[in-house]
Order: C-alpha cells, then structure tokens, then sequence
C-alpha cells in the first residue's frame, strides 16, 4: 500500500439528503476523484428535517435507549410514506440568515432576517438541484456492514461496504457495495424523555398528557390548560413563547441551567422558571401531581412536554463490531474531529455537533472528507486521532457535551477545518473551497442570541424585518467605530509618552 496515498476510493454512498448530504455531495462532486456517489433519502423528497409533515412521531415514555429498528413509518399521503420530523408550524429559524445560507447560494433577495421553516425548505431545494440526479428518493437503508474482519486496534483504509436498501412500498431488498460511507441522516429522529420516577405511571393514567417536541406542531391543543415545558435549549424556549401566549398562566419552565436562548420580551410575564421535576407523583398523592426538586407539588398539571433533546442512533450501522455511539447514545466516539470513525475512517459522519452554524459546519466536513479520501490531505495516526478524542473528553467531559459547540468553539472549528483543508495536494479548477470566517461572520455569531430577542420583540412586524441593519444591528458602523476609538487611544498614548 502506498502511505503517501492510502486510499483508493471510487464508490461512495451518502445517507440521507438533507443539507449535510446535499452538501457533502457537492464537495465530493467538485474533486473529480469519484466515479460513483450516491445518495439514500428515504423521503420523497430533500431537506431533511425541514420537511413539515403534520402527521407526528409515536413516542415512548420513557426513552432512554438509542437502539431499536430502523425509522418506521407513520402512515402514508398521496402514495408516498410519511416520516415525521420534528418541524413545528411557526417554526423561524434562530440563525439570521447572513449566516445560516451556504456559501455558494445566499438566500432570495427579500427573506425575512429569520426564515420560516418553509422558506428554508425551498431554499434547500434549490441548493439541491447540482445533486438530484444522484438522489434515490424513498429507498431507506436497513442495514451497512463492512466485508472481512478487522482488528479494531489498527486504521483500516480499504473497505468494502455493503449497504442494504428498499424501496418503500417494496419487500425486494437490494444490495450494493461501496468503498466509502457518509452517514447524513441527522439526529432528531429518537427523542430522549428521561426515566423520571413515576413518569411510566403517569403517563398510563393520564394518556396523551405527556410529549416531546418531536410531536408539537402548534400551541391551540394547550389552550387554557396548565403546562409544564422541561428544557429550555432552542425548541424549549421557542415553543415555550407560543405556547405562553393561550395557555392557563403562567407557563411553568423546568430548567437545570440558565439558558443561552432568550424569550421574547412579550412572553417573559406569562413564564416561570421552576425547578427540576424530580417525581410524577400517583394519583394517591394528588391528581395530575409532579414534583419539583424543592419538594413543591403542583396539581391539574394538563400537559408535560419534554424539549429535552435527542438520541444520537444509527440502526443501520448495528453489526459493526465497535460501535460509533455510546451505549447511552449521548455522543458518538471514536469519530475523530466529529467526521472520520477512527478504526475505518472510509465511514464518515456529516452533522454531528450541535449549537453550531450548521449549513457551514457541513460544508466545512464535506470539504474535509473529499480531500481526505481522493488523497489531498492526511489523517493522523490512530494514536493521534485517539488522543484528540481524550483531549476533547478532558475539555468537555464523556457526556451530552462533547458535540456541543457554541461560540467561540464553532467559528474557531470552521477555520480550523479551513486551514486543514489548504494543506491539500493542488486539486482542479472546480474544487470547493470550506467556509472561512472573518470579523463579519464572528461579530454576527457572537451577537445572533440578542439579534433574534430584538427580532422577537417586534412581535408580527418582525415579519417586515430583513436585515439586521433594521434592528440596529450594523458591522460596518461598529467596525468603524471600534477602529476609530483604537485610533484615539494611541493617539492619548502616543501623546502621554511625548510628554513624558
């Protein structure tokens, strides 16, 4: 084998065809290294959870483990299968579309600052339309499984995968082999709805008046009842607002943590933050009763929704002899960078992080992906790639953390893929180059949290808002006026020296 070029790629399949699958196929188009890419989507359609269905998840209560079949489902429309997402009605996007567009296409001239989940989802469409034609639309994967043994203490660079696959509507299974895996599918498939004592019980004697997000479609099912929401991350707090505006008041908020998303100025009086809820408590102890860890009860609670996150699971990848995801599935190991599995690094992940930009972190994968293997860059040995593993572990513990981002993390992982990426052999005319960050992308990343909260707060005008120049929210004038105070402190300092 040549070390210099360790692999020797020509097949690669891609799981999954919403934006992290759509744009690693851009990427691995644009190396010219590749004779065969195809893509899995098992909808009839791309873009991943941006596609709204009312139809919703079935949901176990509770759901603490990440292994079970492969995704069913949920009943069928105009011929087509139907697999719920968690995409909700009002959806807006907490990402000012400056940053959430991919590089090669901004969004249409006139979107509003936030986009609807609808607009997002056409705009995904229209970044598809280089890669359609590599798309197999309703084929879901069942199982992928490398050929031959493997000792998972050594880096396997040449693999044969062998991917199964059906068609909806179909019991015929079909087999293809490829040299090289990218796993796109996401990780808002399986809800995690913490084993809290009594929760089971409960939710046997009150049927339907416990959820997850990934069934929350609109606030008027709550209408004048008493809700409790447990989790105040992005959805926590979003679905929160909607519902605080038609439920009994006040909306109480179960949180461990102070949250880095703020409410809308015009709900913040309709909510209260409460502790967590430690116990669902029988209806010996009080009717529709839960307990918080201050040992407080409240009664007639009408409707408990967890926004409490997801698993990360892949059932399709179950025979492999190391796996991937923890036995929990809170984080995935082994996946070096949060991209390439270390004992086979010819199997890829595209989307793992979380509280990232997330159109331009996959990009940034892509890119790395598609030179590593047409050979452009190297990856490091296996003792290095596992020592960046221990590194990130020590930083951010073995936990939910360890794929969660935030900035500065994120903006610094976009320009470090970046610089990786340069370091490759001279490639064609057409290759892609990864998102780089300047000021701009920073200045707004690091402001984008009070950007939304000011766009929230113009209530339905905020619909008329396109750009954060609207909301007083403006680089080029706060660039202008840092360099400016710059200059007159050196100017006050170059003046403090004369007179010395």
């Amino acid at each position: 084998m040549d070390a210099t070029k360790p692999y020797n790629i020509r097949k690669i399949a891609i799981i999954g065809a919403g934006p992290s699958g759509l744009a690693t196929a851009k990427y691995l188009l644009a190396e010219h290294s590749f004779s065969q890419i195809d893509i899995f989507e098992q909808r009839s359609t791309v873009g991943g959870v941006w596609n709204f269905s009312p139809e919703t998840s079935r949901v176990t209560k509770p759901q603490t483990s990440p292994y079970g079949p492969v995704e069913e489902p949920q009943g069928s429309r105009d011929g087509e299968l139907i697999f719920p997402s968690p995409m909700y009605m009002a959806l807006e996007t907490n990402i000012p579309h400056d940053l959430m567009k991919f590089t090669d296409l901004p969004f249409p001239r006139g979107t509003q600052l936030f986009p609807p989940h609808e607009v997002v989802k056409q705009y995904v469409e229209e970044y598809a339309n280089d890669v359609r034609h590599l798309i197999n639309f309703s084929t879901q994967v069942l199982d992928v499984r490398p050929l031959g043994s493997h000792d998972s203490s050594e880096v396997s660079c040449h693999e044969v995968w062998r991917v199964k696959t059906r068609k909806s509507g179909s019991q015929l299974e079909k087999l293809q082999d490829y040299d090289a895996i990218v796993v796109a599918s996401g990780h808002y498939s399986v809800p995690f709805v913490p084993d809290i004592r009594g929760l089971a019980e409960w939710n046997e004697d009150y049927p339907g008046a416990v959820t997850h997000s990934i069934s929350y479609r609109r606030p008027d099912h709550f209408r004048g009842k008493k809700v409790i929401i447990i989790g105040n991350a992005a959805s926590g707090t979003d679905i929160g607002s909607q519902i605080a505006v038609v439920c009994a008041h006040p909306l109480l908020v179960s949180q461990r943590n102070p949250s880095d998303f703020l409410s809308d100025s015009g709900t913040e009086a309709r909510r209260k933050e409460v502790p967590e809820v430690v116990a669902f408590l029988p209806p010996s102890e009080g009717y529709r009763a839960v307990q918080f860890a201050n040992n407080h009860v409240e009664t007639e609670v009408d409707a408990v929704i967890f926004c409490t996150g997801y698993l990360y699971s892949h059932p399709y990848l179950s025979c492999l002899n190391l796996s991937p995801q923890t036995p929990d599935g809170i984080r995935m190991q082994h996946a070096y960078r949060h991209i390439f599995f270390t004992p086979r690094p010819t199997l890829a992940f595209v989307g793992l992080l979380q509280k990232v930009i997330p159109f331009q972190v996959a990009e940034s994968q892509a890119a790395a992906i598609a030179r590593v293997w047409s050979n452009r860059i190297s990856l490091p040995s296996k003792a290095e790639m596992d020592r960046w593993e221990e590194q990130e572990i020590a930083m951010k513990g073995a936990g939910r953390k360890f794929h969660i981002m935030g900035f500065p993390l994120d903006a610094n992982y976009i320009n470090e893929i970046h610089a990786w990426c340069l370091q490759a052999e001279l490639g064609t005319k057409s290759e892609k180059l990864p998102p780089l960050w300047g000021g701009k992308e920073r200045w707004i990343r690091e402001r984008f949290h009070i950007i939304r909260k000011a766009y929230s707060d113009r209530g339905a005008a905020r619909h008329r808002v396109k750009s954060m120049e609207e909301l007083g929210f403006d680089y080029k004038k706060w660039k202008g006026e840092e360099e400016q105070a710059a200059k007159g402190s050196l100017q006050g300092q170059d003046e403090k020296a004369t007179n010395a």
